[in-house]
């Protein structure tokens, strides 16, 4: 039991899982499933108390029983010990003060990131600021490598999502050329099938390895299938660079996209023993949001964002190459409103690089929530200031083949203006030998008879 008294008024809050919850700042989901605050005064109340739980408590209390879920186990398994040390003695409230003093360093940051639970992150997010959030993720910097660099101090890349409805080719080739001309697509070329045929899927792979070697691009492609279905492409000989899959917090949640662990491994191993990579050997990319445990009644009563924060556990023991939060994409009966979405964004960006994992983040929303471009565009601003490894470019901000609302490539090369921001080193070289931008990183007027345009014919 946690206890608190405040002014005369004493809140109790049976377990560490019900604190969690109550300390969460407000969103949809969490009231959807009960385990909400009840007014803003036991919201503070819940805060307060967290803050003086020693980081040791999560690693003595497992919300979801270790037993029962394979994602506990690698959590409590996989705890660094050792990196842990120099905060061990530090509660919550501690913790955030350490993160955030100007003594405590990026360095010393990646140095504890092992240790850092899942849970902890979350915790800390809890009582911290958007300002925190923005601030303490701007010292965390996680790097990472295949054909071109990620991650790195001053740059922010983009993945470039030329989806169609009816898998066209031609269609899919033109947004390729528009993302490139406007400079995205350093962190991955990626296509949503709208069809699992294998056939073409692998036709779709081999046509991006095309683009990407032909062109001599610096940058690597993915179709994100079912990673059962990556596995297969890869047994038949496709030239797949990155194995793409959804994950979620816990095992059931995990069931429902019809993973586990050993089934990662499986993939994990597989894509490996292509050696595609030039610059380094990180070949995984996986999804995440806010959400997708509580809507597969997977949750077992954690608020919905320390479930978030358990998927970077998962993603961390693969060492991907990117991870991205799809942050509002599930609906307003998880994140209500722009404000929600802008506060998940955040926390899930913090939670990410804090843990060691390099942190993407898909700044959307569906066309049933409470919010609209603008709040899009202030998120995209604060993720570029707090060093987000990486955002979405997809034609116009509109998703036709997914039916959502994103960031375009407009979007990408504004905010790049904005905050003196670079596209990865090798992608900026590239464009430049392209003639597609100029060593101040201003676009260049394109032919016509660009040789990009060959894509289409």
């Amino acid at each position: 039991m946690y206890r608190i008294t405040i002014e005369q008024t004493s809140y109790a809050f049976p377990d560490l899982k019900a604190l969690m919850a109550k300390a969460t700042p407000i969103r949809s989901g969490d009231q959807l499933a009960g385990i909400a605050a009840k007014s803003m005064e036991e919201h503070v109340a819940a805060q307060m108390c967290l803050a003086d739980v020693p980081l040791r408590r999560f690693l003595e209390e497992p919300l979801i029983d270790y037993d029962k879920d394979e994602v506990t186990r690698l959590i409590i398994d996989s705890h660094d010990a050792q990196a842990f040390q120099p905060i061990s003695s530090l509660t919550v409230g501690e913790f955030r003060n350490w993160i955030l003093n100007d003594h405590t360093t990026t360095a010393m940051l990646s140095a504890a990131a092992p240790g850092i639970t899942p849970e902890m992150a979350a915790a800390v997010s809890k009582i911290m600021r958007n300002q925190d959030l923005v601030l303490a993720a701007q010292k965390c910097h996680v790097e990472t490598a295949f054909r071109d660099t990620i991650g790195l101090k001053g740059c922010m890349a983009s993945r470039l999502q030329p989806n169609s409805p009816t898998d066209d080719l031609k269609g899919i080739a033109a947004s390729i050329i528009d993302g490139l001309m406007y400079g995205c697509g350093d962190a991955v070329i990626g296509i949503n099938p709208a069809s699992d045929s294998l056939p073409l899927l692998i036709e779709m792979e081999k046509m991006l390895d095309g683009i990407i070697s032909g062109y001599d691009i610096p940058t690597q492609s993915c179709v994100l299938s079912h990673i059962t279905t990556g596995i297969e492409m890869i047994n038949r000989g496709a030239p797949l660079d990155l194995l793409f899959q959804s994950i979620a917090g816990t095992e059931k949640a995990n069931a429902g996209f019809g993973i586990n662990l050993k089934l990662l491994d499986e993939g994990y191993e597989a894509v490996k023993s292509l050696h595609r990579g030039t610059l380094g050997d990180n070949c995984m990319y996986f999804e995440t949001g806010q959400g997708s445990a509580l809507s597969s009644d997977a949750n077992f009563g954690v608020d919905e964002q320390t479930c978030e924060a358990r998927c970077y556990a998962v993603a961390r023991r693969y060492h991907p190459l990117l991870v991205n939060t799809v942050v509002g994409f599930i609906g307003p009966e998880y994140l209500y409103d722009g404000k929600q979405i802008t506060r998940a964004g955040l926390e899930d960006h913090f939670c990410g690089k804090l843990m060691g994992v390099p942190m993407g983040c898909d700044i959307c929303y569906t066309n049933h929530a409470e919010a609209d471009q603008d709040d899009m565009d202030n998120l995209l601003l604060l993720l570029g200031v707090a060093g987000v490894n990486y955002v979405m470019g997809i034609p116009g901000a509109d998703d036709i083949m997914l039916g959502y609302q994103s960031t375009s490539f407009h979007d990408i090369i504004a905010t790049r203006k904005m905050l003196g921001k670079k596209p990865a080193p090798e992608f900026e070289k590239w464009l430049e030998d392209m003639k597609l931008f100029n060593r101040d990183g201003r676009i260049l007027q394109a032919s016509p008879t660009h040789a990009l345009m060959k894509l289409v014919s």
